[in-house]
């Protein structure tokens, strides 16, 4: 199963990156071919057939993957959304999630099942929708069937350089369209008719997060407690996000393998003593599995959970038949199963660090381990959680890098404490759940549960506060991450074997990954930049030159943390940038600058004026919040090479400027961030 697995990834992931390499009629007749060779090859006399029937084997294996990955695009397909091209007038949807509380609106995932055009017409497809907060709008519920007024639009790609792709992630989801809309446009048709599992695993969890709150009443506690337990994130604040990311503990926070884990790992503590009775194998598996399923129920049977559950269901499983089993083909025919149903799931990080963590403890704990002999209890179980923590952070170190930008590094330290409160957090909180029906016992529990995780807080955010607690601003590329990876895994080998063939490859992987850095560095951060970013209503400017930032911003702007680190700050890591001075312009005074960069000469006006000095010619112009309404009058009080329109101007403005000279306009918000090489 393992060699099955990783082909079959592969054909999955060249079907993500080039699904229109292989015509869907070739790949089907290429699929009969390898089948009927591979059946010919089986019932061959001669053995030296055996390295070919394995090979054209794993041909087909890795052609399966990838026609599974393209089959399973929605996309452009007949009765898909996508191929509609008239304007909607309406459409009707399933609520398919729970409603998500957001600032301005409620956001829900929907099932579109009909819409009209000309005429209505039956379609299927997924979509973001996007309700507007209002006094007299009560929140839908899961399974209500909606009408929506208006038109769904494609979900864009990124407006600025190195932003997060939201439209690539949401695709793997099977979601291509978002509409944002007031509560006047939706009408509720029907609350669900067809109550099904899903439905009452919803209900389930929105019991227990009651019960939750109830007990805990102190907000962050609570909201550390309805993550830990229930994978519910919502009432996370950013200090103890960032706190939980600098100590190491993210991982705490979203429930999947960890947490499923510690419940299998409870389930066969307490069965242990029934180890000396052969049936007691099936009753634990029986019991794991029960006890497995019934907690992705509470936690509303969500992804990351039911991976998870998935995964430990098939170790369970495996359990019983004792030395039959290797762990490593248990694990991957469990991964195998999961792309089956989704090939998509390669794509998830939560998918991709759940699995590495898992391969990364069972190869590498158990050599880690012996090679320190203690001899004191207490010591010994340190060491032993310590090589946990190593284990799983090697094989999952290159994807933080490469997805996080960052390195926790006291991680060990804080695992310490962090997985062993983990656990407890976890039981406390289910035996609040159990208990719940006898108030004395439930209330005395919660108490109990408040304090446990205040002294969790407390320990993550001492942990934050040492220097150098985390290195930010990381950047590597994705072949750089497969350079690591190709690394580790042969010097596991290397260490292993004792043969010097893994040594070389492990040094080429580390001089070519040394090698993209370097090319890297030359490429894009030896340079100066200058960047005009889109960022909806506000002025940003930025001018870059090897790790050195002067941003111009409006005061609103400056002061929005999570803006400028969704809009701005992954081109700063791309770029190198570790110096940052930043100018608002808050007052008539500021609202005119001018810059002299190298090589260039940008000027920035954010407010009307009726004068320019005649001595100065621009390279480059940046206008802001309707300064002016025409180009001619732009160009009678000012000579210039480029005119940048920032996305603090109105669409129609920008637009009627832009359109009098496509050749000398750029409009940021039409356009996307406008960005230049020196």
């Amino acid at each position: 199963m393992v060699r099955v697995t990783i082909f079959f990834i592969g054909g999955i992931l060249l079907g993500c990156q080039y699904p229109n390499l292989i015509k869907d009629s070739i790949g089907i007749a290429g699929l009969a071919f390898l089948l009927l060779l591979y059946v010919t090859l089986r019932h061959a006399a001669f053995k030296k057939a055996r390295v070919m029937i394995g090979a054209v084997g794993l041909l087909f294996i890795f052609l399966a993957g990838y026609l599974h990955a393209v089959r399973s695009v929605e996309w452009g397909k007949e009765g898909h959304l996508s191929v509609v091209e008239d304007p909607l007038v309406a459409y009707i949807a399933t609520v398919n999630t729970p409603p998500e509380e957001k600032e301005r609106f409620w956001r829900y995932e929907i099932k579109v099942h009909r819409l009209k055009a000309l005429q209505w017409t039956n379609v299927t497809a997924l979509s973001l929708l996007y309700v507007e907060k209002d006094s007299l709008h009560q929140p839908f519920s899961y399974g209500d069937q909606i009408l929506i007024y208006g038109n769904p639009s494609p979900i864009s790609e990124p407006r600025n350089p190195q932003e997060f792709n939201f439209k690539r992630f949401l695709s793997f989801k099977r979601i291509h369209h978002q509409h944002f809309v007031s509560s006047s446009q939706v009408v509720e048709l029907s609350p669900i008719k067809t109550k099904g599992i899903r439905y009452y695993s919803y209900q389930v969890r929105d019991w227990a997060s009651n019960q939750l709150k109830q007990h805990v009443p102190n907000m962050r506690e609570n909201a550390i407690a309805l993550a830990l337990t229930l994978g519910v994130t919502d009432g996370i604040d950013n200090d103890l996000q960032k706190a939980y990311a600098a100590s190491g503990a993210m991982h705490v926070l979203a429930v999947s393998g960890l947490h499923v884990g510690i419940l299998y790992g409870i389930v066969l503590f307490l069965f242990k003593p029934l180890q000396r009775w052969s049936w007691s194998r099936w009753v634990v598996t029986l019991v794991s599995l029960l006890m497995l399923w019934a907690f992705a129920f509470v936690t509303g049977l969500s992804p990351s959970v039911l991976r998870a559950v998935t995964m430990f269901s098939f170790i369970a499983l495996a359990k019983p038949f004792g030395r039959r089993t290797s762990i490593y083909n248990t694990l991957t025919a469990s991964a195998f199963i999961l792309l089956m149903y989704d090939p998509f799931l390669i794509m998830s990080v939560g998918f991709q660090l759940s699995y590495l963590a898992v391969f990364g403890i069972v190869i590498l704990h158990r050599p880690l381990y012996q090679t320190w002999e203690i001899e004191n209890a207490v010591l010994d179980w340190v060491w032993k959680l310590s090589c946990v923590a190593i284990a799983a952070q090697l094989t999952t170190f290159s994807l933080g890098l490469l997805y996080f930008h960052q390195f926790p590094v006291f991680f060990l330290l804080s695992n310490l404490f962090v997985i062993p409160g983990a656990m407890l957090v976890l039981v406390s909180s289910l035996m609040v759940l159990t208990t719940s029906f006898i108030p004395f016992v439930s209330q005395l529990i919660g108490q109990g549960l408040e304090m446990l995780i205040k002294l969790l807080n407390y320990g993550v955010f001492s942990i934050e506060k040492l220097p150098y607690s985390l290195i930010e601003n990381i950047y590597i590329s994705t072949m750089q991450c497969w350079m690591i990876m190709i690394a580790l895994a042969f010097l596991i080998l290397l260490f292993n074997t004792r043969k010097m063939l893994y040594a070389y490859i492990s040094t080429i992987a580390i001089s070519l990954f040394s090698f993209f850095q370097w090319t890297h560095y030359f490429d894009e951060v030896n340079h100066n930049r200058l960047v005009i970013y889109q960022v909806s209503g506000h002025t940003a400017v930025e001018f870059i030159s090897k790790g050195n930032s002067i941003l111009i911003s409006d005061a609103q702007l400056a002061t929005d943390h999570s803006k400028i680190g969704f809009h701005i700050q992954p081109n700063r890591v791309f770029l190198g940038v570790n110096r940052i001075k930043n100018y608002m312009v808050s007052d008539s005074t500021n609202l005119i600058q001018v810059l002299t960069l190298p090589n260039a000469r940008l000027g920035i006006i954010l407010e009307p004026i009726s004068a320019w000095p005649n001595d100065i010619k621009l390279d480059f112009l940046v206008i802001g919040n309707d300064a002016f309404r025409s180009l001619e009058e732009i160009k009678k009080l000012i000579d210039f090479d480029q005119l940048i329109l920032d996305s603090s101007n109105t669409p129609y403005i920008a637009s009627r400027i832009k359109n009098s000279d496509p050749g000398l306009v750029y409009s940021v918000i039409h356009d996307g961030a406008y960005q230049i090489k020196f």
